[in-house]
């Protein structure tokens, strides 16, 4: 047993070498690794999307902005003409009504006829019917009279006759003498 303590002894230092050795520090190289990707172009594209990005929404706010618009005075002008279109059928109306034509008829010296009436057929030029020439003082009435008006509307008059015993109150009531 003696043996193992003086070799035991003789190995030590040399373990303790050993463990100094290696637990000095030493700069160690850096493993190869992925490079990374710089960050500048990175940045950049994200920022030229978004730049894109709200351009685009500005031209299509733009543009929906000029549409509406356009939506707007193409309504203002249906509006206009279907108010247009409204006066000339109002117009056509009066035109087109039955005194106005008479009367005009009657300014440039035209009269109803006063016979049976009479045709002329164009292809063969013959005239068929009893023809009478119109009278010149003959005139269309142009304003018809109006409806009769009913009986029923025109009651008979009905007279009432106060009382010498009633009095009229300052407030309007009728106020009736007591007489006892």
């Amino acid at each position: 047993m003696s043996n193992t303590a003086p070799q035991l002894r003789s190995r030590l230092p040399r373990i303790a070498e050993v463990a100094v050795q290696r637990a000095r520090l030493t700069v160690v190289p850096r493993p190869r690794t992925r490079p990374r990707a710089p960050r500048v172009p990175f940045v950049t594209l994200v920022s030229v999307i978004l730049l894109a990005g709200v351009i685009g929404l500005l031209m299509f706010n733009t543009s929906m902005q000029q549409a509406s618009f356009r939506a707007t005075a193409l309504e203002r002008q249906a509006a206009d003409l279907t108010a247009q279109e409204e006066a000339l059928r109002m117009e056509l109306q009066e035109l087109r009504d039955p005194q106005r034509v008479a009367a005009q008829a009657q300014a440039r010296g035209m009269v109803p006829p006063t016979g049976a009436a009479c045709v002329l057929t164009v292809g063969t030029g013959e005239i068929s019917g009893t023809c009478a020439p119109a009278l010149a003082g003959v005139k269309l009435p142009l304003d018809p009279p109006g409806p009769k008006r009913p009986a029923a509307l025109d009651p008979p008059t009905v007279e009432v006759r106060a009382d010498a015993r009633v009095k009229v109150r300052d407030h309007g009531a009728p106020d009736r003498d007591r007489q006892r």
